[in-house]
């Protein structure tokens, strides 16, 4: 008789077990790691992706933060802009906090340290808002998506507004990955202008002169229309090279769009033409105006070129975790995402299948000047659509 009151104990405990782990699984938390530069060079962007990221996730859930009965809860890392402190704590995220997938990062060299973490963990990647091509192309893995734009998107686009006959170019872009990739792309998007000069410079520059004087030998002398097209993120002001006497050679400056704040050098340049991945002004569909009102609402000021990007990402992983009732295993997140289309401040974007990039609307401006803001206004003069632009897939799959 007591062998038979052990045995029902452990029946009834084993089924008590069960019947708690299934209650478990049914208020799991599902873990977003979000690995950003809250310091370093590029700060500021990565402080709008994270605003962007909660405000996604909350527009997205309609303000519960929950789906299929999951919480949300975000665990923030800071890689200070440094690849080798992104690569180690991705890895912890995904083997000491245990987290179902990872958002971020801001640097693109710390995004291609990231990407065989991720496939080292087979845990998905949503890269935002790091740009450089590789990250979707030749460095690429299954497991690795974009909601940022990449270097193509952002190159062809500027080629869309600066690429005509008669029209000779110079770059001027920092030293690094997402300069190199940048300049490429662009170059490679380029049919009828020439390109004579690529100019890199460390991402720390603060005196661009001997730069400047470099670019200024090659273009001087050039017949027809003559550009130097700056790519730059971060510190340092590139456009400082206007007070060189750009006008004495007929030099014009171009570039693509920034965060409102370096866009207040913008305002020396008025009817300059570039293209731009976001402003907040141009895009008109209920999430942008949903974006716009809720930041005016509680900062006082209106959402930036990174806040969108983290509100796409947010929106991106809600609908995934929809669409397979909150099952976080990977395989099934990556067969939901590949080829998922979803709403967002620009429109709509579609992860591609190949690479996993999000196909994405680009807007070519012209800068007006207003004295009722503090940056050169991007008015748009043409939304690029993705199936206006041929953007290439470079992975290995």
């Amino acid at each position: 008789m007591k062998r038979f009151l052990s045995a029902t104990t452990l029946c009834a405990a084993a089924v008590a077990a069960v019947m708690s782990g299934a209650a478990g699984a049914q208020t799991k938390e599902i873990k977003i790691a979000h690995v950003y530069s809250k310091t370093g060079p590029l700060e500021a962007y990565g402080k709008q992706t994270a605003v962007g990221l909660q405000m996604g996730l909350d527009y997205a859930t309609g303000g519960t933060m929950t789906v299929a009965g999951k919480k949300l809860v975000v665990i923030e890392k800071d890689d200070q802009g440094k690849p080798d402190v992104g690569k180690s704590l991705l890895a912890a995220a995904y083997g000491d906090d245990k987290v179902d997938l990872a958002v971020g990062p801001t640097s693109s060299g710390v995004a291609l340290a990231m990407l065989p973490v991720a496939e080292e963990y087979k845990k998905i990647l949503l890269v935002e808002p790091a740009v450089a091509d590789s990250i979707t192309g030749d460095k690429w893995n299954k497991y690795i998506f974009r909601t940022g734009r990449n270097s193509s998107q952002d190159a062809i686009s500027n080629a869309v507004a600066q690429d005509k006959a008669g029209t000779v170019i110079a770059t001027l872009a920092q030293d690094n990955a997402f300069g190199r990739d940048g300049v490429k792309a662009f170059k490679d998007a380029l049919s009828k202008a020439k390109l004579v000069h690529e100019e890199y410079l460390p991402a720390a520059t603060t005196d661009f002169t001997a730069g400047a004087q470099r670019l200024i030998d090659k273009l001087k002398d050039q017949p027809g229309r003559k550009v130097i097209w700056i790519i730059w993120a971060g510190a340092g002001n590139p456009f400082k090279i206007a007070d060189l006497d750009l006008k004495r050679y007929n030099i014009e400056i171009a570039t693509g769009g920034n965060i409102l704040p370096a866009m207040a050098a913008y305002k020396q340049f008025p009817g300059m033409e570039g293209a731009t991945y976001y402003y907040f002004g141009i895009p008109k569909n209920p999430v942008n105006e949903w974006l716009v009102a809720n930041h005016y609402k509680q900062y006082k000021a209106p959402p930036d070129f990174f806040t969108a990007g983290g509100m796409a990402a947010g929106i991106a992983i809600v609908e995934a975790l929809k669409k397979t009732k909150g099952d976080t295993a990977t395989e099934p997140l990556i067969k939901a995402m590949e080829g998922m289309s979803f709403e967002t401040p620009k429109g709509k974007m579609t992860f591609r299948v190949e690479d996993h990039q999000a196909m994405q609307s680009m807007y070519h401006f012209k800068i007006k000047v207003d004295p009722a803001f503090a940056w050169g206004v991007p008015e748009l003069v043409h939304e690029i659509k993705p199936e206006e632009m041929n953007v290439p897939v470079k992975n290995k799959r």
